[in-house]
């Protein structure tokens, strides 16, 4: 049987991906009702292919959140020709991508449901999206900051810790706002005015030159 792991390391095939959004739409619907029966219902396939595919439930939570997280663009991280425009255009892509999946419905829904099991013995998906989505967003932003360190352009002694701040900056409050209920919408164009100024803020904080102008 093919464990999540493996299944995560090959591209998905178009069918595979209407499976995940399945199931993520049942999981906006249903919380943490989703079963393979539900998915392979909704899906219109057998639990048996959800099973090949994807191992067990967890193995298909961990699949459509990774997919759920692959909607945020990946920044190539290349240190010949990096510059502050090229630089700057990476990182406000990825806070606008990564403050439109957190924003949208589906990803509030996959929050709340993991918040509760993070405060029950079902430590499942919690663990899940923690693993899939935060640690996951830092493993894919640090290279570009430390290439970007490496360049002149930022000054800072941890990266993590500068990944946590870009991470607090990009976020704020949004999160726990929409997983308390409120239910301000936040545009396209809403989305990449705060995308920038994360960014404006970022460097203003760990940028090589302000921090050597201080």
């Amino acid at each position: 049987m093919q464990s999540a792991a493996e299944a995560s390391d090959s591209p998905l095939t178009e069918r595979q991906r209407d499976v995940l959004d399945a199931a993520l739409g049942l999981l906006v619907e249903a919380g943490d009702a989703l079963t393979m029966t539900s998915v392979a219902r909704r899906a219109s396939c057998s639990k048996e292919t959800l099973y090949k595919w994807f191992g067990d439930r967890d193995g298909l939570l961990t699949a459509t959140v990774q997919w759920q997280a692959s909607k945020v663009r990946g920044v190539t991280v290349r240190r010949d020709g990096l510059d502050l425009a090229s630089l700057t255009s990476g990182l406000e892509r990825f806070a606008s991508d990564w403050l439109r999946v957190l924003s949208g419905k589906i990803s509030v829904a996959l929050n709340r449901v993991a918040v509760s099991h993070a405060g029950s013995d079902k430590r499942d998906l919690g663990a899940i999206v923690l693993e899939n989505g935060p640690f996951a967003m830092a493993r894919r932003l640090m290279p570009l900051l430390e290439v970007g360190r490496d360049a002149g352009l930022l000054a800072f002694d941890d990266t993590e810790d500068a990944f946590r701040t870009f991470f607090g900056l990009v976020v704020r409050d949004v999160q726990i706002r929409l997983l308390l209920g409120d239910r301000f919408e936040l545009t396209d164009v809403a989305i990449d005015g705060e995308a920038r100024r994360a960014t404006q803020q970022f460097f203003a904080l760990y940028g090589a030159h302000t921090n050597a102008a201080g």
